[in-house]
């Protein structure tokens, strides 16, 4: 079949016709399929049951250090902890402080830190007379987005490019504008496109010489370890080292969790940077907490034993969530290759999937699908604001649903592509 552009308008009509008597049949079975988030499956979460025996009333529940871990103390995480998320995100055990849960929870309290009590000694943003300013390349994590927004903080979309950020706006915004506080970045198997930054764009982010002596770039490595195959492996150059090597050891901060490793729920989060900056981060945290739970570290930490075994836990995940993306992008490329009404990347790791449908069409897609019963992202999420200039772009999550269900909501989406395609170029004839 040609490409929807080159069809007449009888021939799409009847296109039309015949995609509309499937999209009923579907409409009539009553679905409820959930592609909104990417939450791991409950296969993935089996995974990391064992983690639950690993501790017990009759465990010695003293870390290397002998500290007793059901007290207080250790504020910044048990030592071994530190190595294995150390390990996990490339950088040295002094470079790093554990938390709770959430690398989400780390980045807004760092973000809140800053717009109360500034950055190692510089004015809060709270007290500046201008709005400070945040770089956001797009389309990008929609959580990161809302809170800068939270703060009131203005946000600045910067394109992606097949090898990271539009570098030359990075570098134009960051080095002239005092007001550029931050960039957020998740440099590998980015969300929801899938792409790694390059070595070059690495390097060139460690050159950066910004205007702003608080500037920080905030390095969400969420998918660090999350690849989809064993031999087509994404590689990411380790951006500490190389901001160190550039004179520039202060200019970022790190961020990290097992929460798609381990639980969701109940993972051990951390945050990578100089001394300087965590020595500054400290102070706070002595203010804020006694510490985290460091039962739940030691859990991690004698479960997975080292890196190796938490590498061999994800190839068990790969297995789970690589015949999901299959299904996904094999459906995508058979029923839209040729229809010239939608474009995507085929990622090797992470969560996501980067769908980008004719301008215009994104809204009504995400409506369409639903309709029939499949719950997405909503169109919009994946810019600041929930503003995407060309409403093209649709993040699909093929992780949560069971194969079967994923069949199926895959159907729904490209009936919804589809249609709301045909009614766009009709429109436009």
């Amino acid at each position: 079949m040609p490409a929807y552009k080159e069809m007449s308008r009888e021939e799409l009509l009847q296109e039309k016709a015949a995609l509309e008597q499937q999209f009923e049949e579907v409409k009539g079975k009553g679905l409820k399929l959930d592609m909104s988030r990417g939450k791991p499956s409950t296969a993935q979460l089996d995974l990391a049951m064992g983690m639950m025996d690993v501790l017990n009333s009759h465990t010695d529940l003293r870390c290397e250090a002998g500290i007793d871990c059901r007290s207080y103390g250790c504020l910044d995480g048990i030592d071994e902890a530190k190595q294995l998320l150390a390990d996990m995100t490339e950088v040295s055990k002094d470079n790093l402080i554990v938390y709770g849960n959430s690398s989400l929870n780390v980045m807004y309290d760092t973000v809140s830190r800053s717009m109360t009590h500034g950055v190692m000694g510089s004015t809060p943003w709270c007290k500046l007379k201008d709005n400070v300013k945040f770089l956001c390349p797009v389309p990008g994590y929609d959580r990161h987005f809302a809170i800068t927004e939270h703060f009131g903080i203005e946000m600045i979309n910067i394109p992606m490019t097949e090898t990271g950020p539009d570098m030359d706006l990075v570098e134009q915004y960051v080095n002239n504008d005092p007001l550029v506080k931050g960039i957020w970045c998740v440099p590998k198997y980015s969300n929801p496109q899938g792409l790694t930054y390059s070595d070059e764009t690495v390097r060139r982010f460690a050159r950066l010489n910004p205007a702003a002596e608080d500037f920080r770039i905030y390095w969400d490595n969420a998918y660090g370890i999350h690849h989809l195959y064993d031999d087509k492996q994404d590689h990411l150059i380790e951006i500490l080292m190389e901001c160190k090597k550039e004179g520039h050891p202060d200019m970022v901060f790190k961020f990290c969790s097992t929460s798609k490793v381990s639980f969701p729920g109940s993972g051990v989060a951390a945050i990578g940077a100089s001394e300087a900056n965590l020595e500054y981060i400290r102070k706070q945290m002595a203010i804020q907490t006694i510490g985290h739970d460091k039962l739940n570290q030691l859990r991690h930490v004698r479960f997975f034993k080292d890196i190796h075994g938490m590498v061999l836990h994800m190839k068990k995940h790969a297995e789970i969530l690589r015949p999901k993306f299959e299904t996904v992008l094999d459906g995508l490329e058979r029923e839209l290759g040729d229809k010239g009404i939608g474009s995507w990347i085929r990622p090797r790791g992470g969560y996501f999937i980067s769908f980008d449908a004719l301008p215009g069409c994104a809204k009504a897609i995400v409506a369409k699908a639903k309709e029939a019963g499949l719950v997405m992202t909503p169109a919009g999420a994946t810019f600041p604001y929930g503003k995407d200039p060309k409403d093209s772009n649709i993040r699909i999550a093929p992780s949560y649903p069971t194969p079967e269900e994923l069949a199926v909501a895959t159907d729904i989406f490209i009936l919804s592509v589809k249609l709301v395609s045909i009614d766009k170029i009709l429109e436009e004839m």
